[in-house]
């Protein structure tokens, strides 16, 4: 009886729940919580708000948008009850295919016609687009003077980091909930938007500029776009038999080889999608000489060429060749005691990272880093002859330091605490890198020196998170977070360590040089 009682008043409260998310929030969130007006709240959409922050926004509103408090008109028990409702998954699960990609794209009204240079007068090349989490705003900052252009409302929870087109007129972001905006940067104006799925991991765009590519959680596809956001052709994210299919951990543009390189969260593989109208031929089984046309190819053009690896990857990055795809793979479970050797309890999983050389299509190292690394957030600088790999480590508190040619480690550099950033720039002996992940240095940025691998100087921001470095054009200047609600972006000098300026914002989470970016720096991600 016990246990019918309790399913009933459970029962009970989930029909209370979804006929207040009906009553009140539909209008705005959607029938089946994938958005419209407002973001979708599906529990993939909201990995990055805590229930007790949903439950705040419900009751008080957020504030620079157009969701209103419901202190009001709800109960404390109603509120609780909507704040649950929104991490339950929908059943039957949603669906995203290409008729509704293609019915979800809009573009602004003559936006061709828009004049095609600056409105506003600074460095379009020292141009810092600052992503501001605290209240979902985009801020675009003079990288000369300093001070911010413009700023306006962006998608809710922009994710994967902005990108631009090669002249950097425009830049693409990517939000949580599968929305892609096409913004001018020179006109200040939306131009384009079009919903690639529901649950969204980044954006990529071409190196020429005419493709953007969308990587999916949900729906596990891909989808690829012209530069004016007309789906060109989606890819479903499974084996070649069609069995199995996976989240798409990334996407990134490979600009010297034509490419975009994809990694796949839940299969073993890693795939590139040529966009060279001249690319080779794609065979996907085995063949005596390809010279000769045996087995049945498919164009080398927009399609899936497959390197199949023993983990799947997570985040990855390139060197700077774009020979290799660098990448970690995460723990799924626990090894059992008898697979591990161990006696009493599992012993933890021990995350992995390796090194995938794209031309011949293979894995053909591992990298000897402990912990669990944040390659897709690591560095790369000349060092004594060689180029080396430094790496942030999301458990640990140090940098790894590996040698790129033989792929050795070289050196740990210990930090404060685990970080989840590193930046540099040619321009500057320093690498920067933050302990955010520790609870006890996360107001903590650490200096390396990239000419003697030793802790050169720290910053610190007490009681705060300092996070996310970047450095303007000339690398003269490095910009950082205080990675807060009231938080700011402090400009230091990078040669004299001496805070410049301060400005303030609602928690940057990211800020991105345009000249950086576009000519793949090789201190910052690309």
């Amino acid at each position: 009886m016990g246990v019918d009682l309790a399913h009933a008043q459970g029962t009970d409260a989930t029909v209370r729940a979804a006929a207040l998310y009906k009553e009140h929030c539909a209008a705005c969130h959607g029938e089946q919580r994938l958005g419209g007006m407002g973001p979708a709240l599906l529990p993939q959409s909201l990995e990055r708000l805590k229930p007790a922050e949903a439950k705040q926004v419900i009751t008080h509103g957020r504030a620079a948008t157009q969701m209103p408090a419901f202190k009001a008109q709800l109960g404390a028990e109603d509120i609780q009850a909507l704040a649950q409702w929104i991490y339950a998954p929908v059943s039957p699960a949603p669906a995203w295919a290409e008729a509704d990609i293609r019915a979800s794209r809009t573009e602004t009204p003559k936006a061709k016609e828009l004049p095609h240079k600056p409105l506003w007068k600074a460095d379009p090349m020292n141009l810092f687009v600052v992503v501001e989490g605290g209240d979902h705003h985009v801020s675009l900052v003079d990288g000369d003077r300093f001070e911010v252009i413009h700023r306006f409302a962006s998608r809710f929870a922009l994710h994967g980091g902005p990108k631009f087109t090669p002249d950097g007129r425009f830049v693409f972001f990517g939000s949580r909930d599968g929305w892609i905006t096409k913004y001018d940067l020179w006109n200040l104006q939306v131009v384009a938007e079009v919903r690639a799925g529901l649950n969204m991991r980044n954006v990529a765009v071409s190196g020429d500029g005419k493709w953007v590519m969308a990587a999916n959680y949900l729906p596990h596809t891909l989808a690829l776009f012209d530069a004016d956001l007309n789906l060109v052709k989606g890819y479903a994210a499974a084996t070649l038999d069609g069995k199995s299919s996976s989240r798409v951990s990334a996407v990134y543009d490979a600009a010297p080889r034509k490419s975009f390189v994809v990694a796949l969260k839940d299969l073993p593989e890693l795939w590139e999608i040529s966009y060279d109208p001249k690319a080779a031929p794609i065979f996907d089984g085995y063949v005596h000489d390809y010279k000769m046309g045996e087995g049945i190819a498919k164009p080398g053009t927009f399609n899936v060429r497959r390197t199949l690896l023993d983990e799947p990857l997570d985040d990855f990055f390139f060197d700077q060749s774009y020979t290799h795809a660098l990448g970690a793979t995460r723990p799924k479970t626990a090894a059992t005691p008898a697979a591990s050797g161990a006696s009493g309890a599992a012993a933890a999983p021990t995350p992995t990272a390796q090194v995938v050389n794209l031309d011949v299509r293979k894995k053909i190292a591992d990298l000897p880093i402990a912990g669990m690394p944040h390659l897709g957030s690591g560095t790369t600088f000349a060092w004594e002859g060689t180029t080396v790999l430094a790496s942030p480590n999301l458990q640990g508190g140090a940098i790894d330091v590996i040698d790129m040619k033989t792929w050795k480690p070289l050196r740990s550099i210990p930090t404060p605490g685990p970080g989840f950033f590193m930046r540099s720039h040619e321009a500057t002996p320093y690498a920067w890198t933050d302990s955010m992940m520790s609870p006890g240095a996360r107001d903590t940025l650490t200096l390396i020196d990239k000419r003697t691998l030793q802790v050169a100087a720290q910053i610190r921001e007490p009681g705060r998170t300092l996070a996310h470095t970047e450095f303007t054009k000339d690398g003269r200047y490095a910009l950082v977070s205080v990675w807060e609600k009231d938080g700011a972006l402090v400009v230091y000098d990078a040669r004299t360590l001496k805070e410049v300026k301060r400005l303030p914002m609602s928690k940057p989470v990211g800020k991105y040089n345009v000249w950086n970016k576009i000519t793949r720096s090789e201190g910052t991600s690309h």
